[in-house]
């Protein structure tokens, strides 16, 4: 008997829906993405008439648009349906690239001091704001941290969100920005 392979891309997308799917009503809607972006300015304790919570809403909401543009006009995506949009939407840069934009929006979200790096402290509210309670979730940040000098720059956080959407890598740095993933 053989058993099935389960492709490395639709885990991890998994995952992010279980994450972004706030209310756990199995569909994503813009509901949960507000609730993330609440939960990020209240983690980070931003005000929403900050230029960074204005950025990283207005990201949120492009994404929103194009994962909706790639679901043939639903309102609230089902798994399947958000697994289709997300990877039609992570390879469609011809209107906003959800791989960059959002990312940088996030990070600049995390980067509380401005020094344009990431630190442990940083990270770990990265983590609460997703509530990621793996244990093992803060080995993570030295993974990410691929040039080994303590933290994690924008350059290496953008790296891992692709790798999280394009590797086919389940061990790559970028596939764990969520925690350990279960197979």
């Amino acid at each position: 008997m053989a058993t099935a392979t389960t492709d490395p891309i639709t885990i991890k997308l998994d995952q992010l829906f279980a994450a972004t799917d706030t209310d756990g009503d199995g569909y994503v809607d813009w509901s949960d993405y507000q609730r993330l972006v609440d939960r990020y300015l209240t983690g980070y304790k931003i005000d929403k008439s900050d230029r960074r919570a204005q950025a990283l809403l207005i990201s949120y909401q492009m994404q929103w648009a194009e994962l909706l543009r790639h679901a043939d006009g639903a309102n609230r995506l089902s798994k399947e349906q958000y697994h289709f949009a997300s990877r039609a939407a992570s390879v469609d840069t011809s209107r906003f690239n959800m791989v960059e934009g959002v990312p940088h929006a996030i990070f600049d979200i995390m980067d509380t001091d401005g020094d344009n790096t990431i630190s442990k402290a940083e990270f770990k509210q990265y983590l609460d704001v997703w509530n990621i309670t793996d244990p093992g979730a803060m080995d993570t940040f030295a993974k990410l941290d691929t040039d080994g000098d303590g933290v994690i720059s924008r350059q290496e956080f953008i790296r891992a969100v692709r790798e999280f959407f394009y590797s086919q890598d389940l061990e790559a740095p970028g596939s764990l920005i969520y925690g350990r993933l279960s197979r």
